[in-house]
């Protein structure tokens, strides 16, 4: 936006109409530095090896293997090379031993009505220590969620509650599709 050749604006005055400083217009970038190229290069070839590596663990490494960093300068590299490492989730989908698994009735089936299917699933939502779990009930038809819950273990009754609710306001559905987790075929789920 700004013409080094204007034949009536100099320099100054065109970033002064712009509202930016002169300094800035000058201003190049210098780039990384060498050593921190390195250490780039270094993150990268221990990132392939160990991808559950946060900023912590991998300063650690760094530190171990005679490298003086700490975690601002590695937290810096890791954005720049956009690396996120992968954390362990929780898995929210397991069957228990025992549990009686049901068929599945929606193979084909056309939703045409409110209340003809519901469903309900968890998902874990991070904390700073931790996770808590969300468990939505919904009908397919509107897409509206009937009934929610959070609770801090994947005990079934923050689930039977949320099912509890849905049917007292709603009445019970034609059919209930989840996914078949220890949760949602307990006893006290089912009964």
């Amino acid at each position: 936006m700004i013409e080094r050749n204007h034949p009536a604006l100099s320099i100054g005055a065109q970033c002064r109409l712009l509202s930016i400083s002169r300094s800035s217009f000058y201003h190049e970038p210098a780039g990384e530095t060498d050593q921190n190229l390195g250490l780039m290069r270094l993150i990268d070839r221990q990132f392939l090896d160990t991808p559950f590596y946060g900023v912590r663990q991998m300063t650690w490494h760094l530190q171990n293997e005679g490298h003086g960093v700490n975690q601002k300068r590695i937290r810096r590299l890791m954005r720049l090379m956009r690396l996120m490492p992968i954390y362990q989730k929780p898995n929210t989908s397991k069957p228990r031993k025992g549990h009686k698994t049901w068929p599945y009735l929606l193979g084909g089936l056309r939703v045409d009505r409110p209340g003809q299917v519901w469903c309900a699933d968890i998902t874990y939502l991070p904390m700073r220590r931790g996770f808590l779990y969300l468990v939505a009930i919904m009908d397919w038809f509107t897409r509206k969620v009937l009934a929610w819950r959070i609770s801090n273990t994947l005990e079934a009754d923050f689930c039977v509650e949320a099912l509890k609710e849905a049917i007292h306001r709603f009445g019970a559905p034609g059919i209930m599709n989840t996914d078949q987790g220890s949760q949602f075929t307990s006893f006290a789920c089912v009964a």
